[in-house]
């Protein structure tokens, strides 16, 4: 490490940083994916039946229970589904060198994707070939599957290609087919990983979920039996005490998920920690001491999972996988021709949604930059508000045990609670104020985004080593100082890392936040937010495409343009080795 100072080391690498990446012939490959299955669903939405009954929703406090088996249920379908995917994918993409060269930019860009945008279009296409109901659950566990399955993917693709190498050695010596490798090795060495990543993506799962089940379209009602159907329904009836209940219902749903399900998998994920020495604080969990010392799962251990486990041993122990013979001429010729066909089938879609896009006048276009405009401000107005509150609370958890003790287990539950639950609440006194929807928007955003700022600043004041902390102690530095030296260098990838997160899920955040239905009346403010949620409302497909699309361009840009050279500098200058 360089000094930069007498007193104390600074955080810093003088490398060259490495050039940023224009937008790549990928890229625009991946946009014109996107552009030819957005115009396939608007075509298809056009189609759309007229008018949708939706169900009826129940106020009484009774129906609670159910509809929140109803959201968890919904809930566990896209996680199952999510991890899935996450474990084949990120498997597959650190294993081949090739396939990684397209799975990982791709997976990019999907993260970067404003997820609510696409869900007018998703239901309405679904509604065409599905019975609406079908449609509407369907499109909700799509929904939040593509709300948790990118940050769970990028974490075991991470966890795969950092196995330390000694580890790997070992492996190899003791002749670990690879599915030895991935049971003994991969797994257990990203347990801490998929644990925590799982956590966030169960808690950013709810914005999702709750926007999904209280969608409607115009005439077409496409709500689902759940927690959101029911809150949307208590605050279109300004029924102040029903709100209170969902809400109350649905924090009681999150601390239970948290007490039996979260910590018992947290304080089993830290018993595969990699480490030395005995760590300090652990995660305590009562309900997962009771499960060890239980004999039903005693039982099912040693007569189930044990030799479900040795079966699957046996069959795919095998140490030297087998190499398959050298393809044929045919297969390769199939392959080749499929590519061709995928590619001009792309191309025909992408000119047919052109063909569409250039019927807007321009007018339309004026209001689709002006929205983008608008938007992009509340955006960094919720960021800046975030990383004001989030770092110096997120710091002092991060280096006080006992304060981590107390305040991340209530962290995790409040950044479990959606924003969209909230909102009715917030409705009810911000409409009222000067700033009206103006100010709504950016709060809606600020409580979507600010867990994932806040849950990266720990992580990374959590990685401080001690001896650094002690260092500082020693010196009597000043804090200004030991935060200009140590604090700021040690936080900065973990901080970038968070804003990225927190910046995509305010995009998201704006298209519920702009254009709201509340009390029988509907409250519009300048944004593409807006613009797509009218635009859905009023079957302007059109409009649709071209605005989601405009979104899409303008976040992935924001990503290569501004985030990435942040992310390059803080691997290159900012990293403690």
């Amino acid at each position: 490490m360089a000094t930069g100072t007498p007193r104390m080391a600074r955080l810093r690498f003088s490398l060259p940083l490495p050039s940023t990446p224009p937008l790549t012939l990928g890229d625009g490959a991946i946009l014109l994916a996107l552009a030819a299955a957005l115009y396939v669903g608007a075509h298809l939405a056009l189609h759309a039946p007229p008018v949708v009954e939706g169900p009826a929703i129940s106020l009484d406090a009774s129906a609670l229970p159910w509809y929140a088996a109803f959201s968890v249920a919904r809930m566990s379908a896209a996680y199952a589904l999510s991890l899935a995917f996450s474990l084949g994918y990120g498997y597959y993409a650190a294993h081949n060198r090739t396939a990684e060269r397209i799975m990982m930019p791709l997976l990019d860009v999907l993260q970067s994707v404003p997820i609510l945008s696409f869900l007018p279009v998703v239901l309405l296409s679904l509604s065409v070939v599905l019975p609406a109901e079908a449609a509407a659950e369907l499109a909700a566990v799509v929904l939040i599957f593509t709300s948790q399955a990118w940050n769970i993917t990028f974490s075991f693709y991470q966890s795969v290609k950092t196995v330390p190498g000694e580890l790997r050695e070992a492996a190899a010596a003791f002749r670990f087919g690879s599915w030895f490798r991935l049971k003994y090795l991969e797994l257990p060495f990203a347990g801490i990983g998929l644990a925590w990543n799982s956590i966030v993506s169960w808690a950013g799962g709810w914005f999702f979920l709750m926007a999904a089940e209280m969608f409607t379209v115009g005439h077409r009602d496409f709500r689902l039996p759940g927690l959101g159907s029911y809150l949307q329904t208590a605050a279109a009836a300004g029924d102040l005490r029903a709100i209170l209940l969902g809400v109350g219902t649905l924090v009681a749903v999150i601390v239970a998920l948290d007490q039996l399900v979260w910590r018992p998998l947290l304080a089993t994920a830290e018993r595969l920690k990699l480490q030395t020495v005995e760590g300090g604080h652990e995660t305590q969990s009562w309900f997962h001491d009771l499960l060890m010392r239980a004999w039903l799962v005693r039982q099912l251990d040693e007569r189930l999972w044990v030799p479900l486990m040795e079966r699957l041993d046996r069959r795919w122990q095998d140490p030297a996988p087998r190499t398959a013979p050298a393809a044929a001429a045919a297969p390769r010729r199939w392959h080749v021709a499929a590519v061709v066909a995928g590619i001009a089938l792309l191309l025909y879609l992408a000119v047919r949604a052109a063909q569409m896009l250039a019927t807007l006048p321009l007018a339309s276009w004026l209001a689709i930059a002006a929205g983008l405009g608008a938007t992009l401000l509340r955006v960094c107005a919720a960021l800046a508000i975030a990383a004001a509150w989030t770092i110096p609370v997120g710091v002092a958890i991060g280096v006080r045990p006992r304060l981590a003790a107390v305040l991340q287990p209530l962290a995790q539950i409040a950044a479990s609670v959606p924003a969209t639950a909230l909102f009715p609440v917030m409705l009810l006194v911000l409409l009222r104020l000067p700033g009206g929807l103006n100010l709504s928007a950016v709060l809606l955003m600020l409580l979507g985004t600010q867990w994932y700022l806040l849950f990266n600043v720990i992580a990374g004041a959590t990685s401080i080593p001690q001896d650094l902390r002690d260092t500082s102690a020693l010196l009597r530095l000043p804090a200004a100082e030991r935060w200009r030296t140590l604090v700021l260098p040690a936080l900065f990838p973990f901080a970038i890392t968070g804003a990225i997160t927190a910046v995509g899920g305010a995009w998201n955040a704006s298209i519920v936040a702009e254009y709201v239905e509340f009390a029988g009346h509907t409250h519009v403010t300048t944004g593409i937010g807006a613009t797509i949620a009218q635009a859905t409302a009023h079957g302007d497909f059109a409009l649709l495409l071209a605005a989601t699309l405009a979104m899409v361009l303008v976040v992935v840009l924001l990503n290569r343009l501004f985030w990435l050279p942040l992310y390059r500098l803080a691997e290159a200058r900012y990293r403690m080795e």
